[in-house]
């Protein structure tokens, strides 16, 4: 049996979220967190900040209480998937299922059947399932890499958020990419002022796992990064993010988790920043977005 196998139907998957997304809400499994939506322009992106509406604290504030209410073995070891959430067997290593406290709708986890760490490279049956998911809808995949960059949970899971983020782009970030020609190779982006790697690729072909893994560990010896092996398994020699869109994928060296107390995962590379009140707004728009990333990320 091949560890790659992917096991929904084709067209099935985007169809299931929606189903699984209203059965979630229903039985209060699910709970969105609602955000007022703001655009900051800044070295040529709109990014997408998204703030708590005050009607949302409630909620949040609930949502934090179940977190910490948890076993603590659940929050430290395996990945704790509620069957209300559960929404599709991915392949033979993957399953999928919504983020319980979702900032943007139809939010997908990609989680390992088996405990792995987080810390762990991504590996070729990751790209495999993660290529499945991206072939079924438009929609934009990221690996947060340890806790400073941005990970809340310590079993190995990738991530999807439909597209677009923004109303004008898919991702704000690919307003940049213009200035690249659609070319293979590693490039470095024009206007990020940060460390980084990226590259055209194409993830929606079938057999596009294998690819995606060539090229992310390409990119990743690229933008400085390294790995350690222990007890078989590469683990990473520094905190990072990586994004894939439809047609690229970009790895970034972390240096912190957070801007002024502001928690920043891969979605801020995308564009698309969270804040959780007016205060730490402020700080982005004084600051200026790009600056943000400039100081989690390496110079």
């Amino acid at each position: 049996m091949s560890a790659h196998r992917v096991l929904f139907k084709p067209a099935t998957l985007w169809p299931a979220v929606l189903e699984r997304t209203r059965h979630a809400l229903a039985r209060g499994a699910l709970a969105p967190i609602e955000t007022a939506q703001e655009v900051i322009e800044d070295g040529g992106v709109r990014f997408v900040v998204r703030r708590v509406s005050s009607l949302a604290h409630k909620a949040e504030d609930r949502a934090r209480r179940e977190e910490r209410a948890r076993p603590a073995d659940l929050r430290s070891a395996a990945f704790p998937i509620e069957q209300e959430l559960f929404v599709a067997e991915v392949s033979d290593t993957h399953v999928a299922v919504l983020n319980k406290f979702p900032v943007i709708p139809h939010h997908l986890l990609l989680v390992t059947r088996r405990y792995v760490d987080q810390e762990a490279l991504p590996d070729e049956a990751d790209f495999e399932a993660l290529a499945a998911c991206l072939r079924e809808f438009d929609s934009l995949g990221f690996y947060n890499g340890g806790v400073e960059a941005g990970a809340s949970q310590p079993h190995k899971h990738l991530q999807l958020v439909p597209l677009p983020l923004g109303a004008d782009r898919a991702a704000p970030v690919e307003a940049l990419f213009k200035a690249l020609r659609a070319a293979p190779g590693i490039r470095r982006v024009p206007g990020l002022p940060f460390r980084h790697a990226f590259a055209w690729c194409e993830p929606v072909r079938n057999g596009a796992g294998t690819r995606l893994f060539r090229t992310f560990h390409s990119l990743f010896a690229a933008a400085g990064l390294g790995g350690t092996r222990r007890d078989g398994v590469l683990y990473q020699s520094a905190p990072y993010n990586m994004l894939i869109g439809r047609d690229w994928m970009l790895v970034v060296p972390r240096s912190r988790e957070c801007f002024e107390g502001i928690s920043i995962n891969a979605l801020g590379f995308a564009g698309s920043l969270f804040v959780k009140n007016e205060h730490e707004l402020a700080r982005v728009r004084r600051a200026g977005p790009m600056a943000v990333l400039a100081a989690v990320a390496v110079s």
